[in-house]
């Protein structure tokens, strides 16, 4: 790598403590000008580095932008050779990560834009990015488990976000199924997996799993017509206190979705999924085209199939589909 990348990395690993200039330059064999040459580089790229006689230099606590180096800094150590595409824009980080995955497909490559121009959502929705700062990743899969268990990559997606969201923030979240991460009854997270399939046997060679959170944002940006509807992380014109960044959340995401892939065959997470559900108990409406029927949400199966009541006492279990909780009246 680069001195300018070394030194973001180191950075990276030691937020908010100093790094002595001479034992950077040892540590990468180079000289004193050429970490601080490296420094201004990074500063005019926007990273918010300070300098201290005598301490050395630290990247602030509160810089927030997304890097490799930053990114690498918090996965865990089997997790550290994935490959790791980040550009500013994409069109969507779902269809890089699948045009890839056509070429060559391998485990765990992530792709990660600042901002997306045509982000989507189920069913070809486009999916809402609210202005400010948010999370728009692609994981391409290659698990090793039969065909049959790759239903399980949605499920298992969605106990990794919230798994990770409590884990570096302590911040409860629900699903709401069959792919939607909740916070107090409004949308933080959307998921969207897709599979690559080879052209010529016509098996899923991957599967490309989407995910969108809303970070951090100024609630007073929020359209009117979303405010009861979206939220994120953060609000930051509450001054709400972070104490992590995209990239810690962006890896633990990374962490925890390659550790469930290896549990696919035991679905072992469906528990855990059903645990955090916002449906169960709930008077839902079961969405189909522009039909909406009423039922109760009773339970969650153990191929991660929503089990719904309707009024005549009749149950069915949705694998596919979209449902919504009824308000009161």
């Amino acid at each position: 790598m680069s001195v300018k990348k070394d030194l973001l990395e180191t950075l990276e690993k030691n937020r908010g403590k100093y790094c002595s200039g001479e034992e950077l330059a040892q540590l990468f064999q180079v000289s004193r000008a050429a970490i601080w040459k490296a420094v201004g580089q990074l500063k005019q790229e926007g990273y918010e580095i300070k300098a201290v006689q005598n301490k050395g230099y630290f990247l602030e606590e509160n810089c927030d932008l997304i890097s490799e180096q930053g990114i690498r800094a918090a996965l865990k150590e089997e997790c550290q050779t994935i490959p790791i595409v980040i550009k500013k824009e994409m069109t969507s980080t779902n269809i890089e990560a699948k045009q890839a995955a056509a070429l060559k497909p391998i485990h765990g490559m992530l792709f990660v834009a600042e901002q997306q121009t045509a982000g989507r959502g189920r069913r070809g929705r486009s999916f809402v990015t609210l202005k400010g700062k948010g999370i728009y990743m692609s994981l391409v899969l290659c698990p090793d488990v039969q065909s049959s268990d790759v239903i399980y990559l949605t499920t298992a997606a969605s106990v990794a976000v919230v798994r990770a969201i409590q884990k570096l923030t302590g911040i409860e979240t629900g699903i709401k199924w069959v792919n939607d991460i909740y916070k107090n009854g409004k949308k933080l997270c959307g998921i969207l997996s897709e599979a690559v399939t080879d052209c010529e046997s016509g098996q899923i060679d991957s599967i490309v799993v989407g995910i969108g959170i809303n970070f951090s944002i100024d609630t007073q940006t929020i359209p009117e017509e979303l405010k009861h509807i979206v939220t994120a992380l953060y609000e930051e014109d509450k001054e709400d206190i972070k104490g992590i960044t995209r990239n810690q959340l962006i890896a633990e995401v990374v962490n925890q979705m390659l550790s469930l892939c290896k549990e696919l065959s035991s679905h072992s997470f469906i528990t855990e999924y059903k645990e955090h559900s916002i449906l169960l108990g709930k008077e839902i409406d079961v969405i189909d085209g522009e039909n909406q029927k009423r039922a109760k949400a009773v339970d969650i199966d153990e191929q991660g199939g929503l089990v719904v009541e309707y009024p005549d006492g009749k149950r069915q279990i949705l694998h596919t589909g979209e449902v919504s909780i009824r308000k009161c009246s």
